[in-house]
């Protein structure tokens, strides 16, 4: 794929939605970083639908900490591996309070040294909280880079770096969340809705749905 037809998928992407934002719910980056960490391997509407009781009785580290694991648990139990989740978001208040003076911290490297919270985690947090042109590559994009050609790679990190490289610079801060919609939404992993697609005449996936 060349620059041109790259920068026409972005721009009809863009055209479509202005100004895209995460499917999670949040008002604080801290919020932002709990719902990020309780997203893994779950769908962003049973975290929202968790946040939303859990956020309306604790959404500071030290509020989260005052509940203790066991009660954490109760508001998180309908999401999956939430015994291990809830044990990082306790041990990762902890270290924000220790460390951070409550606050979320703005570089990666900080990010990833928390409980729980690893590459993919850290550039949402970067990107959608602090402004950061991160893109975070799940298997929403993951899954669209290489079918469309986009950016082409072999594991998450490869294809986060080519996209990075490869995403022109105007379109690079919303990049991540164009790329996770039109993947959840249109170019759906078992089988896309091609004829539903702004960028179908763009596309080198093949074997297009009628």
């Amino acid at each position: 794929m060349n620059k041109k037809i790259r920068s026409e998928i972005y721009a009809r992407l863009r055209s479509a939605n202005p100004r895209p934002d995460t499917e999670l719910e949040y008002g604080t980056p801290f919020e932002l970083l709990i719902s990020v960490i309780l997203s893994a391997q779950a769908t962003d509407v049973s975290v929202n639908k968790a946040t939303d009781k859990l956020y309306a009785v604790a959404n500071t580290p030290q509020s989260i900490l005052h509940l203790g694991t066991s009660r954490l648990k109760g508001y998180i139990k309908t999401i999956g591996l939430f015994n291990s989740k809830a044990e990082n978001i306790i041990k990762t208040c902890r270290i924000l309070l220790d460390r951070h003076d409550g606050e979320v911290p703005r570089t990666r490297e900080e990010l990833e040294a928390l409980p729980g919270v690893g590459r993919k985690t850290a550039n949402v947090v970067l990107n959608t909280a602090f402004g950061e042109p991160t893109i975070a590559v799940d298997t929403h994009i993951f899954r669209v880079s290489n079918r469309t050609g986009i950016a082409k790679g072999k594991t998450p990190l490869e294809v986060e770096k080519r996209l990075t490289r490869l995403t022109p610079e105007d379109y690079r801060q919303d990049a991540h969340h164009w790329l996770i919609l039109h993947g959840r939404y249109t170019c759906k992993a078992r089988k896309p809705v091609c004829p539903a697609c702004l960028i179908r005449d763009l596309c080198e996936y093949r074997p297009k749905t009628e």
